[in-house]
């Protein structure tokens, strides 16, 4: 039913006095401490007591706890009246890292009547969290030109303690180039920065391993660490870098517009780009300054750029960096300091009165260069002025005063135009006055040559290698010579010095060109003539007096293949074959003939082999490719025609080779007939005869004479017997001693060849030995006297050998003599 207005009244009135009473009883409120992490059950307080209520009440007036937080830490022991922990708090959890108090309120309520007591549970932190890093490992690259004391900023650690568990320090690991540089923020938060004490060289260590660890304030403190890996970047290693830094520099005011200040030269020991540098103002160089002066990014020149008053500004601080162009660029710093002077503003002033331009260079020492003057309009320490010389590089030259405000310009140490042939004098003139103003004067002296330097060959001692047969005119090198001096002292001209070799100069034998030194050959050289020349050559300068200076040079001729083999033996006309004829009932190995050959080449070029050509019968005959010798190889039978045909070539060894023919023809005659015939003589182009040989003329006719007798008992002795029959072996020692030196054979040669060119005798047969003339004549030719009988007949040729030492012959090659008849009848 509706409630009257009365009633309704009465009500609220009512619930406003509850709500009244409830608040002032609220008002009460009691207060606890506690750790974190208690363990469930502990007792943290006695509500009956501290509220001071009986224990009944709190079963009859319902107690209970209100807690604002969505979990239920505590709860009310109704029998003992104890607020006890129901479940572990975490301060952490409950409460933000930041703030250093933590509440946990609740209320206690109790009915009939109701009443409510707040209470305030504060939570004290215990130190149960470590500190932690945000990142367990950090990457940092460092270059190795950073400088010492450069800071990099770390990730920090966080521990969710507060107070004194919180983060109390950091330290780092033991390390010759890192140390940290703990801050403390407004919160009390601790910031660590990584800072480089020393430099870092990669090539020494490329990669450090850094540990940091964190350390809060708990007992027992708690720790969190961090691993650091700091690689060093090896590019650009080395940052420009100015002589000071700090320069004070002192500028005149009103100085004109575009006045050098100063140029900086800041140095980069790195190369290529890394080394070229842009100089640039800082900021920390204000407008206004850098309105004052300019600079020049390229050159590092400062100079004033706008009219600076004294008055306005006693002084400028300009911070100029230089930076490299590196892929990594470096820069350095420094900070120019810029008074302002209101004194002093004239320049002094140099004036060369007289000067000589050019100086020989062996002039006197004293000789008067130039003379100078110096003045200064300003006065008092400002006018006065000293005159002083370029000090870049030592000058042979000094100063002297000769009166006031004149100087002279001496020469002090002498002259070498070829070490120095010009000089850049700069007469620097400079005040007394604050600051110092300066001036100068630069003059160029030239220094005049003179003949003082002699030519100059590369070597003292040429040796040139010419091949024979070379063509006349042919160049054979170029010896020039050098000579530092200049212009006509500096003008060579060669020649060669005379010196006669076999009534021969050597200007006819070679020519130099005088301008440019090339030397030629006249004439065409034969090895076998002429091989060696050594003489001189001078080279002679242009100067007043000449200087000459000369080298030797040593020709050398080269022998060439240019001499075809010269086949002596078996001799014959130009053309003609040679006939021999032998016995057919000769034995195996009867030596038919035997071919010479020689070749005015030497070393390898005149080693002469032998080869067959053409031959009937090849099975017949043999030759030995060194000797010559051709010989049997069986006996000849019936079948064997009468009639052979040999052709033998003679062939050195050059390259390409060169060679000689004979055509042998052999006759087989069943006996032998030995004619008489006189002599002629046949030259011989040999050049190896002394007088020595008279002596072995005789000494071979009295051999001859010997032999001539015992082969002609041989004749008779085989005309007696009807068939052959063996001679005894001792006979056969006698004949061989006895026939050591000759052969007979008609139209047959006998020769021998050794392992040097040893003797070798071709003997005619045809009843009459002849004797062998050697002579050496004005034209060195050999004079063979034969047989004066028609063709075919035999002759007579002797080699004289061109070892002188002793040799070693085999039975088979011995130079002996041997008596072909006597040969084919002994087995």
């Amino acid at each position: 039913m509706p409630l009257s207005i009365a009633t309704v009244w009465t009500r609220c009135v009512t619930v406003l006095f509850v709500f009244s009473a409830m608040w002032g009883i609220a008002l009460s409120i009691n207060r606890y401490s506690i750790p974190e992490e208690m363990q469930e059950g502990s007792v943290v307080a006695n509500l009956a007591t501290d509220l001071g209520l009986d224990l009944r009440t709190l079963i009859t007036r319902k107690a209970k706890l209100d807690i604002i937080h969505r979990n239920k830490y505590l709860d009310i022991n109704k029998e003992t009246g104890d607020l006890f922990i129901l479940e572990k708090i975490d301060r952490e959890y409950i409460c933000s890292s930041k703030t250093t108090s933590c509440f946990l309120k609740m209320d206690v309520i109790f009915e009939n009547p109701i009443r409510i007591f707040n209470i305030e549970l504060e939570i004290m932190d215990i130190n149960d969290n470590a500190p932690v890093f945000r990142r367990e490992t950090m990457h940092l690259d460092i270059s190795e030109s950073t400088a010492a004391g450069e800071r990099f900023s770390l990730t920090n650690a966080v521990d969710a303690d507060v107070g004194a568990n919180s983060i109390k320090t950091y330290y780092l690991s033991e390390s010759k180039s890192f140390t940290i540089d703990i801050q403390t923020g407004s919160d009390g938060s601790k910031y660590v920065d990584l800072v480089l004490n020393s430099n870092l060289d990669r090539e020494e260590q490329a990669v450090h391993n850094l540990i940091l660890t964190a350390v809060d304030g708990g007992v027992p403190a708690r720790s969190g660490t961090a691993s650091i890996i700091v690689r060093v970047l090896d590019i650009n290693d080395n940052a420009p870098f100015f002589n000071q830094q700090i320069y004070a520099i002192n500028v005149t005011e009103n100085s004109p517009i575009g006045t050098r200040v100063m140029t900086l030269n800041a140095t980069d020991l790195d190369e290529g780009t890394n080394a070229e540098m842009i100089y640039s103002y800082t900021l920390y160089t204000s407008e206004k300054t850098q309105e004052k002066f300019s600079l020049n990014s390229n050159t590092g020149e400062i100079k004033v750029k706008d009219v600076i008053d004294f008055e306005e500004s006693h002084s400028f601080d300009i911070y100029i960096q230089a930076r490299d162009q590196g892929s990594n660029s470096l820069s350095g710093d420094c900070k120019i300091m810029v008074f302002i002077t209101d004194l002093n503003d004239n320049y002094p002033e140099v004036t060369i009165k007289s000067f000589k331009s050019t100086l020989k260079e062996d002039v006197a020492i004293g000789t008067l260069i130039a003379v100078i003057s110096i003045s200064d309009r300003d006065s008092g320490d400002n006018g006065e002025v000293e005159l002083t010389l370029n000090q870049q590089t030592s000058l042979p030259f000094v100063l002297n005063k000769s009166s006031e405000d004149y100087f002279a310009l001496h020469v002090s140490e002498p002259l070498d135009r070829e070490t120095i042939p010009r000089y850049e004098i700069t007469f620097i003139v400079t005040d007394k006055g604050t600051p110092r103003l300066s001036d100068n004067e630069t003059i160029t002296l030239e220094i005049l040559d003179v003949n003082d330097n002699s030519p100059i060959f590369p070597q003292s001692f040429y040796t040139i290698h010419v091949v024979e047969n070379n063509v006349p005119g042919a160049l054979l090198t170029s010896l020039s010579a050098f000579d530092p001096d200049l212009h006509e002292n500096q003008y060579l001209v060669y020649f060669i010095m005379e010196k006669e070799i076999i009534n021969t100069s050597m200007s006819m034998l070679f020519s130099i060109n005088p301008e440019n030194g090339n030397l030629y050959a006249l004439k065409t050289f034969d090895f076998e003539r002429e091989r060696e020349f050594l003489f001189h050559i001078e080279a002679r300068d242009s100067g007043v007096p000449p200087l000459n200076s000369n080298v030797t040079v040593h020709i050398i001729i080269l022998d060439q293949n240019d001499n075809t083999p010269l086949i002596v033996s078996p001799w014959r006309a130009q053309g003609s074959v040679i006939e021999e004829v032998i016995p057919r009932s000769t034995d195996k190995g009867f030596l038919v003939a035997k071919v010479i050959a020689i070749d005015a080449d030497s070393l390898q070029n005149s080693r002469v082999t032998y080869q067959l050509l053409q031959i009937s019968d090849s099975s017949l005959f043999s030759l030995d490719q060194y000797n010559g010798e051709i010989r049997t190889t069986r006996m000849f039978s019936y079948r064997d025609p009468r009639h052979q045909r040999l052709v033998v070539v003679a062939k050195d060894n050059g390259d390409p080779a060169l060679s000689a023919t004979v055509t042998i023809k052999i006759s087989t005659v069943e006996h032998m007939v030995t004619p008489f015939s006189e002599t002629t003589e046949v030259p011989l182009e040999y050049d190896l005869f002394t007088d020595l040989n008279l002596y072995l003329v005789i000494g071979l006719g009295s051999v001859s004479f010997l032999l001539l007798i015992t082969i002609l008992v041989v004749i008779v002795l085989k005309c007696q017997k009807p068939k052959p029959m063996k001679m005894p072996p001792a006979m056969n020692m006698n004949l061989n001693s006895l026939n050591r030196n000759s052969v007979i054979s008609r139209n047959s040669i006998i020769s021998q060849r050794s392992s040097t060119i040893a003797d070798s005798t071709l003997i005619s047969s045809d009843a009459y030995w002849y004797s062998l003339f050697l002579a050496e004549t004005r034209k060195g030719k050999v004079v063979v006297r034969q047989p004066i009988v028609p063709k075919g007949a035999g002759y007579f040729v002797s080699s004289i050998p061109r070892s002188t030492g002793p040799t070693e012959t085999s039975d088979s090659r011995a130079s002996t003599l041997q008596d072909s008849r006597a040969s084919s009848d002994l087995p």
